[in-house]
């Protein structure tokens, strides 16, 4: 199993328009150990991961303005984008061609320190301490635009209960809408933890729910899951696959799709989901569950990822 090594190096030295971020909290996501396990291309190694990282202003660039040495910021998933290509122009920076990601192609927070470029820093409320606040970078960010991408469901299943859908579920739940959770088979703590979070019914990802799902949000990379959800969304309902990397979708027939059932894919994430992310985050109130576990033993955290033993989010603390 691949293994993430422990090194010392030099504390990074900030650019023109960038800030040196001493690491308070850095929370553990799945797309980390899709790096670390190689499923994802063109990744720079060798590479610090960790984009869920919540810190210190301790230095900042002679062009930086809007962050101040001393505050407090998040440094999400999306590291830098290019500014002048279409989709950056037209609010979709998501998906510029010329991104750069954090823990991905920029040394993350699996560090005592990390750099990042000021424009892409977020404030964090003064409601959540730092490793309450760290899952909400990635995990939250890109369950609330999977959210978003499943239009007004009114009754909404969630597959996969990890760190993203444990926090959709409060959002779902605090605008009254119905959430089914679906799990593993056999993991029942995770059922009961939905149930805990305003899930109305839970179970394992291949039982019938006890009613038609009008959209479903894939969280586990899992392709096999698409047909299912498709299986039990309404006519006109929606799949939306939330993850950055995914096992093949085996074929399924067209009768599941027809009558204008939509796939859809969510890629990365916009400062603009933060903005609003965070904005509902205080209004709910969202609370992370999170388990705080020593940096140096970051191997295991990731192992608990991989073996679903992870109830809400880890995070590292340095």
């Amino acid at each position: 199993m691949p293994r993430l090594d422990s090194v010392d190096l030099p504390t990074p030295h900030v650019g023109v328009n960038e800030v040196l971020v001493r690491v308070r909290a850095c929370g553990v996501c799945r797309t980390d150990l899709h790096i670390v396990d190689g499923e994802l291309p063109s990744t720079a190694f060798p590479i610090v991961p960790g984009h869920e990282i919540v810190g210190v202003v301790e230095a900042i660039g002679r062009a930086v303005d809007a962050v101040r040495v001393g505050d407090r910021v998040g440094i999400p998933w999306l590291g830098s984008t290019c500014g002048q290509c279409g989709f950056c122009r037209s609010g979709r920076e998501n998906l510029c061609g010329d991104a750069k990601f954090t823990g991905y192609h920029i040394h993350g927070g699996y560090a005592e320190y990390t750099v990042a470029r000021a424009p892409f820093v977020v404030r964090i409320p003064s409601v959540y301490d730092d490793v309450e606040a760290a899952p909400l970078l990635c995990a939250g960010l890109i369950g609330y635009r999977s959210y978003r991408m499943a239009g007004d469901a009114r009754r909404l299943g969630l597959y996969g209960f990890g760190a993203a859908a444990h926090i959709i579920a409060q959002v779902a739940a605090h605008e009254g809408r119905e959430v089914l959770a679906f799990t593993s088979p056999g993991h029942s703590a995770a059922q009961r933890f939905a149930r805990s979070l305003g899930a109305v019914w839970a179970g394992a990802s291949t039982d019938e729910p006890p009613m038609a799902l009008d959209a479903a949000i894939i969280f586990a990379p899992v392709g096999a899951l698409v047909p299912m959800a498709l299986a039990h969304v309404v006519p006109g309902g929606t799949v939306v696959c939330a993850g950055i990397h995914m096992s093949d979708i085996p074929a399924f027939p067209y009768r599941l799709l027809w009558q204008e059932r939509v796939v859809r894919s969510v890629a990365n994430l916009t400062r603009q989901d933060a903005h609003d992310l965070l904005v509902v985050a205080g209004r709910v109130p969202i609370r992370t569950h999170v388990t705080p576990i020593p940096l140096a033993e970051a191997n295991r955290a990731l192992s608990a990822l991989r073996a679903g033993q992870i109830e809400g989010a880890a995070v590292l603390i340095p």
